[in-house]
């Protein structure tokens, strides 16, 4: 059997700088090769040959490391270099690096290493061995993203680097984010609020694309109801990038008669979720039939009266409906906890509270009956309406895309924290929310490239570090060796980046 053996081969990287590596050949047949390290110097390159026969000889020669003299060998410190080049290439690659500011890349970037307050940035900072900026230059560059408008900067970075596949389809949907403050000021104002919380919120509207990538973000009073953020955010992005016409989805929730006729008014496309206040008559004949019984998956495409919300004056207009099994059993088990309740109120046995299923006529209470039947009738049932002439399956599946939305928010608040805890005022929420925005690009971009979110992905890079060695006093830098799982996430997110 052939012997392996070792040697050690230098070459000239393209900066200039000497790689330093181990080869492992058995015969001809190169076996493994081990990155010692790249120098920029003589010094480095003496050391990385001195470690590279350390590989070769084993640890038994510890300092004694060169033929001449002995060498002090201290490491000094090690930092994640190559997770912050790597963020930063993404920063690079998403045009942000135009806005030409070091300290908002910083925000941003430390955003997605370790979310946490503006003053802890500085910390992060050092420990990545970048030199730090003061307390006074973070709030210095907080004003810079809102008097120079970094938001505007950054949108239309992320609109030019969103594929067309990516802007065929815009989502749109809201969220809200509490402060724990006592008193509201006019902007962070009590609402309805997505965490059943009774602190002053605000309100953020969120327009992505079809993927998820972000596209617009905008905040509002808090007390803003969500029907009247979309028209706002979808005319800005409209009128920013001078489109001809778009097609957006949105939740129930924005759904009303003058959103959808502003929404035809402006010549936007659209498909949104349609509250079922009664089941529409062709699905109750159909339902009431002897034999009939709705199949999961089934459809019904109608024409349905509406108001316009201009006056008495009313249109018909497209609504998908679509019958699924797996909602229904959700829907007759959530009405039957409701009836439940209901029933114990009509018997004394419950305190009262308000119960659609309950009719209260003076002191008498009693079970309606006729409500639980119309309600038991459309569970299931969910509508879409549209203006779109396509297949009602494509209606459903566009849709369904929502949950896209959902999950950028998801990332916003649980793995970037949002809620801005420690700004007070409008200015510095406003720039708060523009780093939030800038670090979900990020995320969302390393998320499509390597299928990893961004907690996971930190987790992966964090952990290999770069050292900072003093050999006789003088410092020289080693770069480490990429495990094969890191190399791969790297080549994944220079491809999904176009670099």
């Amino acid at each position: 059997m052939v012997s392996m053996s070792a040697f050690i081969k230098r070459y000239k990287a393209k900066n200039g700088a000497t790689v330093i590596q181990v080869v492992y050949k058995q015969g001809r047949k190169v076996k493994r090769t081990v990155h010692i390290g790249t120098g920029h110097s003589e010094d480095d390159i003496n050391l990385l040959v001195a470690l590279a026969k350390t590989e070769i000889q084993g640890p038994q020669m510890q300092f004694d490391l060169t033929e001449a003299n002995s060498i002090a060998l201290q490491i000094r410190k090690t930092y994640p270099a190559l997770l912050w080049n790597t963020l930063e290439g993404v920063y690079n690659c998403l045009g942000f690096d135009a806005v030409g500011d070091e300290v908002f890349k910083e925000l941003v970037l430390t955003r997605l290493i370790e979310p946490s307050s503006k003053l802890d940035t500085i910390r992060i900072l050092e420990e990545i061995d970048r030199t730090a900026p003061s307390n006074t230059s973070l709030h210095r560059c907080l004003r810079r993203i809102v008097e120079d408008d970094y938001r505007a900067q950054i949108s239309r970075c992320c609109f030019e680097h969103a594929g067309t596949a990516s802007l065929s389809l815009l989502l749109y949907d809201v969220t809200t984010l509490y402060f724990e403050v006592q008193k509201e000021d006019g902007y962070r104002i009590p609402g309805m609020s997505k965490e059943r919380r009774l602190e002053p919120q605000i309100t953020i509207g969120l327009l992505v694309g079809r993927d998820g990538f972000p596209l617009e973000i905008a905040s509002f009073e808090g007390n803003r109801a969500e029907v009247k953020t979309i028209m706002e955010v979808l005319s800005a992005f409209k009128s920013r990038y001078n489109l001809d016409t778009m097609t957006v989805t949105a939740d129930a929730a924005m759904l009303s008669s003058q959103n959808i006729t502003e929404l035809e008014e402006a010549g936007y496309h659209y498909i949104i979720g349609s509250r079922i206040a009664k089941t529409p008559y062709e699905i109750e004949q159909y339902a009431r039939r002897p034999g009939s019984e709705l199949a999961d998956g089934q459809v019904f495409d109608l024409r349905v009266p509406m108001n316009t919300g201009r006056g008495q004056a009313r249109v018909k207009r497209r609504v998908v409906y679509q019958y699924r099994t797996k909602r229904a059993q959700m829907d007759l088990l959530n009405i039957d906890k409701l009836l439940f309740k209901a029933q114990r109120m009509v018997e004394g046995k419950a305190e009262f509270k308000r119960n659609r299923f309950l009719k209260v006529s003076g002191s008498k209470r009693e079970i309606n009956y006729d409500l639980v039947e119309k309600s038991r009738l459309r569970a299931g049932i969910k509508g879409y309406v549209t203006d779109l002439d396509v297949d009602a399956q494509e209606v459903i599946s566009a849709y369904h895309q929502l949950f896209e939305v959902e999950r950028s928010f998801r990332m916003t608040k649980s793995d970037l924290k949002a809620r801005p805890i420690f700004h007070h005022k409008r200015d510095s929420i406003e720039a708060h929310l523009t780093v939030v925005f800038s670090a979900l690009a990020i995320a969302r971009t390393i998320q499509a490239a390597t299928g990893l979110s961004i907690k996971r992905f930190i987790q992966k890079l964090r952990p290999v570090q770069t050292a900072i060695l003093l050999v006789n006093g003088k410092e020289c830098i080693v770069d480490p060796q990429l495990p094969d799982e890191v190399r791969e996430l790297r080549a994944r997110l220079e491809a999904g980046c176009g670099s």
